[in-house]
């Protein structure tokens, strides 16, 4: 017996102490698909020229070397984060990412076949897609509005890019046998002082019922709709916030996307996951780590994103709760960045899983509350890495800290031939 099976069969026996089944919480766990982004390959840039992606309150920051500068390379490096990331997952595309054969093909006019090199390397690969209409980075968008702008002309541009960015998520979806996300963020809002905070979100509710007119089947296509506090160039209106948001998905029944960074700092998103999944049918999270601000940090295995996972698990929403990842750092390995938030990620999920919620619970209810605190914490300290190592070790990527061995020998082979 090597010294992971035994490390693992030690650790199944202490949780088995609390009723927790081992087994069972890795087999519901490699059913999990958490949707990666691909904008944290190339810095946001996309595969067009028609802007600044800092003009839009989204910037990546840092020079490391290696950034993918044609779709092929993205791909390959996709493959490689994928290649040491335990199960089987999704990848999200924004709109910017369409390949044009060097032809210009105008957001308002794009359509499945600028995403048929996705489409057939997802079908390879076994992946599923996701979608991001782009309404920033675009002289249509220099304004700092889109679907909630005073110009008629602006409004209809973005609402003909949005119902193409649907009608491309559904291609996704039929085509893969999987339904594909389309998420719909926008920039609008106000840098200072603002006067009418009433009539851009009436003209962004009327885009988006214009948008979401034409039905869609749902085992291709479902439509998302994503909040925010502030950005860059909106720090004093956005015209899409929580509660804008909110009450558009709970009127309309979409999904609403939660994003871990679009929040004031003392917020959590996993506060708000019991009360939305009342009136919503199903949530997008976007999970992302901003330090101070909606920075866009690589995910770690920190407090919030523990909280964001026990309380999908306690809910019961696995069902209901699509995870999909937000963030950039272009100070680091940008293959790296990918693979440790998307095993922190799951990491926090396993862990989740491996708590005794129903016991729990009981104390719970049976005003128990010195008992609950005193479970959950003894729970930390369990042996949870060496369920996690055998976890990779099933899915055959390497556990604990080999990966990176993996990472330098691509930035070493691969990212450093690139210019």
């Amino acid at each position: 017996m090597s010294n992971i099976d035994q490390a693992y069969t030690q650790a199944k026996d202490r949780y088995a102490e609390f009723d927790v089944d081992v087994d069972e919480a890795m087999g519901r766990l490699k059913d999990i698909a958490i949707s990666m982004h691909c904008w944290q390959g190339d810095d946001v840039v996309g595969y067009e020229s028609v802007g600044d992606i800092s003009e839009a309150g989204i910037m990546a920051t840092g020079s490391y070397p290696g950034r993918a500068r044609t779709p092929d390379e993205l791909r390959a490096d996709v493959l490689m984060a994928m290649s040491l990331i335990p199960g089987t997952h999704r990848l999200s595309l924004h709109a910017c990412y369409a390949e044009t054969d060097g032809k210009a093909v105008d957001r308002s006019q794009v359509t499945p076949d600028q995403f048929r090199n996705w489409i057939e390397w997802a079908r390879e690969n076994c992946i599923g897609l996701d979608f991001n209409p782009t309404c920033f980075a675009h002289p249509m968008a220099s304004s700092g509005f889109t679907l909630g702008s005073h110009d008629p002309a602006i409004r209809q541009y973005w609402i003909d890019h949005c119902i193409a960015s649907r009608h491309i998520g559904a291609e996704m979806g039929k085509a893969l046998g999987t339904p594909c996300i389309t998420n719909i963020w926008v920039p609008d809002g106000y840098k200072d002082l603002t006067a009418d905070r009433r009539t851009p979100r009436e003209y962004l509710a009327q885009s988006l019922d214009q948008v979401l007119a034409q039905p869609i089947d749902p085992a291709y296509n479902l439509d998302a709709v994503e909040c925010k506090l502030f950005g860059i160039g909106s720090e004093s209106y956005v015209a899409g916030s929580h509660e804008f948001y909110l009450g558009y998905a709970v009127k309309n029944q979409v999904l609403l996307c939660l994003d871990a960074g679009h929040f004031h700092p003392t917020e959590e998103i996993s506060d708000k996951l019991s009360s939305v999944l009342l009136f919503v049918p199903e949530v997008l999270l976007h999970v992302s780590r901003g330090v101070r601000w909606d920075s866009d940090h690589v995910v770690i295995m920190s407090d919030p994103l523990q909280q964001i996972a026990h309380e999908i698990i306690r809910g019961n929403y696995l069902d209901r709760v699509h995870v999909g990842l937000d963030f950039f750092d272009a100070s680091i390995n940008r293959v790296a960045a990918w693979v440790i938030g998307t095993r922190s990620t799951i990491k926090a999920l396993l862990f989740a899983m491996l708590e005794p919620t129903k016991q729990l619970k009981d104390y719970e209810v049976n005003e128990d509350y010195t008992s609950r605190l005193a479970l959950m914490e003894e729970m930390k300290t369990m042996p949870f890495n060496a369920v996690w190592e055998y976890y990779c070790g099933q899915q055959d990527v390497p556990g604990n800290w080999r990966w990176m061995e993996e990472i330098k020998a691509y930035e070493k082979d691969v990212l450093s031939e690139r210019d």
